[in-house]
């Protein structure tokens, strides 16, 4: 067996002539040549090359920084998700590497028992050796194929716990809107409240209509009722996110914890490449399928008997093999325009969330703008009303007007935080790269 393995691996170092589609651990760059493109040039590198030789895309996702400033309740709530996540990506991106490891060896003999029964009733078990010398790129584009699987793993992690962090943040603004909306009708039931109790003792005097009191009876229901729906939204989003965290996360208040975002590719464009490259992998192999082939092969029968060396050729060829050679080229061109669109949709949607977040927070300075007008007419017809100038109803209706101001200013200033949420989960900038 020993020097079965020791021929057949000598013939695939002496292949070193035979140009592109090579599949040998021996051969080499001649001085002065550049490298065939579909050869099989050289042994997977050693572990000390392997830095060097890091996937850009892999790269690209490990450098990426969180935008979310440590210390503060956007970052803990994203650590405190991420601790409880599942991690089902990265345990798929392990069983990718696995394969990918296995793929880098496809250059080595492969050795395979065969046992066949003769005329004769004998069983005869020979052991088969086979090893592949020209295969016009097969073997590295399958390496190839594995790496890009690799990738793809590693993207759909990175997108996974961004997917998780946004999932968590969107669940923590959802509990401070309602929180911030539930003290403002609180604030709002105590003062119509106040005009109520007014009213009330002016219709027990005669001096006011009984259908005032209740037009404000009714408008204290309807606060009554947004308050509720309030209080229940910042319920359920607290249970969510407490359920999908390791730590609880109620306690934590307030909009602070963003930074600016770093001018990376989004995961989108990222997905894409990978994609390309795992599609001109596979039209590699596809290519190498219709042409033809060359493998040295070798057996050993029972008792070390029999050894026995033999080459062949494999191809694939029919009638419409030049048709199938000619879509597998198109296959290339079109993996690249996919690229290519994908980068111009990316660019398109980071420019239109840059535009969105800055309007957002433009309409909501204008809202706290108008809100502090509404706040100065109200204070006006307060006086007014003291020195007896006006009624309880017309104090009411300006004091809806500065309610409906500070609920639209509210509104404003968290769609302007989950902009910027949608942003930065664009770019695949929540989570530390290099974390997970």
């Amino acid at each position: 067996m020993a020097g079965a393995v020791l021929a057949v691996t000598a013939l695939s170092g002496c292949m070193q002539d035979l140009g592109a589609g090579t599949v040998s651990r021996f051969l080499q760059a001649q001085p002065g040549a550049a490298a065939p493109d579909q050869a099989e040039t050289q042994a997977v590198a050693p572990k000390a090359d392997v830095a060097q030789d890091a996937s850009p895309i892999i790269t690209e996702l490990a450098t990426r920084q969180s935008v979310l400033t440590p210390g503060t309740p956007y970052a803990e709530v994203a650590a405190g998700v991420l601790a409880a996540d599942a991690r089902v990506a990265e345990a798929e991106l392990h069983v990718a590497q696995l394969r990918a490891e296995a793929a880098s060896k496809n250059w080595w003999p492969t050795i395979s028992p065969r046992i066949t029964l003769t005329s004769l009733g004998d069983l005869v078990a020979d052991l088969v050796i086979n090893q592949v010398l020209f295969d016009n790129g097969r073997k590295k584009a399958e390496r190839e194929l594995a790496k890009a699987d690799v990738e793809l793993a590693a993207v759909n992690l990175s997108e996974s716990s961004n997917d998780r962090v946004y999932e968590g943040l969107v669940l923590y603004l959802q509990a401070e809107e309602g929180r911030a909306a539930a003290d403002l009708y609180a604030q709002a039931l105590k003062d119509m409240g106040q005009f109520e109790w007014v009213m009330n003792e002016r219709v027990k005097g005669g001096v006011s209509d009984f259908s005032d009191l209740n037009v404000l009876k009714q408008k204290l229901a309807d606060l009554r009722a947004r308050d509720a729906a309030a209080r229940e939204k910042t319920t359920r989003a607290v249970a969510e996110l407490n359920a999908m965290s390791s730590v609880p996360l109620a306690d934590l208040r307030g909009l602070r914890g963003m930074g600016a975002a770093s001018s990376h590719q989004s995961l989108d464009v990222l997905r894409a490449q990978v994609e390309r490259d795992r599609q001109l992998a596979q039209a590699k192999i596809a290519r190498a399928a219709h042409l033809p082939g060359l493998s040295a092969g070798g057996s050993i029968r029972n008792g070390g008997e029999g050894i026995s060396l033999s080459a062949s050729t494999e191809q694939m060829l029919g009638v419409g093999t030049g048709a199938s050679l000619q879509a597998i080229e198109a296959t290339k061109i079109t993996a690249d325009r996919k690229v290519t669109e994908a980068e111009d949709i990316s660019r398109r949607a980071i420019e239109a969330d840059q535009r969105s977040i800055a309007a957002l927070k433009r309409q909501a300075a204008e809202a706290e703008a108008l809100t502090a007008q509404a706040k100065t007419n109200l204070d006006l017809f307060q006086r007014q009303y003291d020195a007896g100038t006006r009624q309880v109803m017309d104090v009411v209706s300006v004091y809806e007007t500065f309610l409906r101001a500070l609920e639209k200013q509210l509104d404003l200033t968290f769609r302007a935080a989950r902009a910027e949420l949608d942003a930065a989960k664009r770019l695949g900038v929540l989570a530390d790269g290099a974390k997970i």
